[in-house]
């Protein structure tokens, strides 16, 4: 392979590591590193709680991942468990990425999710070091000693290197570094063999890359691309890139989705079996997401619904989920749009149990006025609007409980008790 018409820069992935326990650790007075701790979520549709995040000395000793539950906890003085508190850990988040604005310009820092970070300090790393491995050390130094937070770092001539050099290397090193570049590919990739350990490949992907004979990232490198687009589309295309460590992504071209939509659902606290219970939530649902395109100036063309089945409903032979969209005119009308998801529902289901619920609207388009129907009573239509400008007004100003519909009382209803979630957990305080 000829990498020297590929792209080459100098790219920093970035981790905290276990960072919503490390905030914890640290916000009372204990060494990330050392302190046996885990962040435990007891909502409601966690069945019991679940591990958030669990520190290096938690998952060392008791072997913990994020996947367990309370009940798979140890009986041990040492474990120390806390309820989640998002909106402490995305303070801390602003803050990281604040000390990263001293290492990169703005427009080259990328967050990847709340915990990890892309920098592209390309043309700046040699104003902070004479290396770029000096630069990482640098800013580990610079997060310890204002935050007390440990931080990873993948470097790598690229974006898919960095990240594979973080995920394969930096976050099992001492110094909690690792690098990838493209002379190291044949020593440092291709002699992965564990698939699920490489970004991108899920255990699914896995099984259907080992049925094509790839058990390893040098079959990988090694296989037909065209043949692995044909098998598994386009992914089969980048899975063969990441096998070379090619990546020619352009991270500052601003993306543009060909279909915008907004989205919002949610796992239920139990399997929901009644009809009525089904339409609270799906009432509050749509509400919520009418509230949201309204914020932003748009009415809904479609509406999209999806019902993931309980356990016992699959088991029966049913499948996993149900979903259906619908064309409607445009608009962006509480009453009108939960009148068609009831719709969907109502058509949708025949009595399974449900577990989980999506909901989206989509197609859509610039809010620029009431369009007047000839047949429809529209002075009624013109004071429903007004009372739902005051309604989000009023939330806006006080919160989404300031008012509420008498229906998220009944058996069923979820928004009064999400209201203070984030990401679907505790949002919490702060030391602060």
């Amino acid at each position: 392979m000829d990498y020297q018409t590929e792209p080459h820069g100098v790219y920093l992935f970035i981790d905290n590591k276990s960072f919503y326990a490390s905030c914890e650790c640290v916000a009372r007075g204990l060494n990330p590193l050392t302190a046996v701790l885990c962040v435990m979520s007891e909502t409601a549709s966690t069945n019991g709680g679940l591990i958030l995040a669990a520190s290096p000395r938690a998952k060392q000793l008791f072997g913990l991942h994020n996947v367990n539950r309370q009940y798979e906890l140890p009986h041990d003085e040492r474990l120390v468990l806390v309820p989640p508190r998002m909106n402490f850990y995305l303070q801390q988040n602003l803050k990281i990425n604040r000390i990263f604005s001293e290492f990169a310009a703005e427009a080259d820092i990328l967050p990847y999710s709340i915990d990890e970070s892309l920098l592209d300090v390309t043309h700046s790393w040699r104003l902070a070091g004479k290396t770029v491995r000096e630069v990482a050390e640098r800013i580990q130094r610079e997060v310890h000693r204002r935050l007390g937070l440990y931080v990873t770092v993948g470097i790598g001539d690229n974006p898919v290197q960095a990240k594979l050099a973080l995920d394969l290397y930096a976050k099992h090193d001492a110094d909690l570094i690792g690098e990838i570049h493209y002379q190291d590919v044949p020593t440092k990739i291709w002699t992965i063999r564990d698939l699920t350990a490489v970004w991108g490949i899920g255990t699914r992907q896995a099984q259907r890359l080992h049925r094509l004979g790839i058990n390893s990232m040098a079959d990988l490198a090694a296989a037909n691309p065209y043949a692995l687009q044909q098998e598994l589309g386009i992914i089969g295309a980048q899975l063969f890139a990441t096998a070379w460590g090619i990546d020619r992504s352009d991270l500052h071209e601003q993306y543009r989705p060909r279909h915008r939509s907004y989205s919002n659902g949610q796992v239920l606290p139990r399997d929901y079996w009644q009809a009525a219970e089904l339409e609270v939530v799906l009432k509050e649902l749509a509400e919520q997401v009418a509230a949201r395109i309204r914020a932003h100036q748009l009415q809904a063309g479609s509406v999209s619904l999806s019902l993931g089945l309980a356990t016992a409903s699959r088991t029966a032979g049913a499948r996993g989920r149900l979903a259906k969209t619908r064309r409607i005119a445009a608009t962006d009308q509480t009453m009108d749009l939960t009148a068609t998801v009831l719709a969907l529902f109502h058509e949708l289901w025949q009595g399974e149990g449900i577990r989980r619920i999506n909901l989206a609207y989509g197609d859509l388009t610039k809010a620029t006025g009431m369009q007047l129907e000839l047949l429809a009573n529209n002075q009624q239509r013109v004071k429903r609007q007004q009372v739902t400008q005051v309604t989000d007004q009023i939330r806006q100003r006080f919160g989404v409980n300031a008012i509420f519909h008498p229906h998220s009382l009944c058996p069923g209803g979820t928004a009064l008790q999400r209201a203070g979630l984030v990401g679907g957990h505790s949002g919490g305080n702060s030391y602060e």
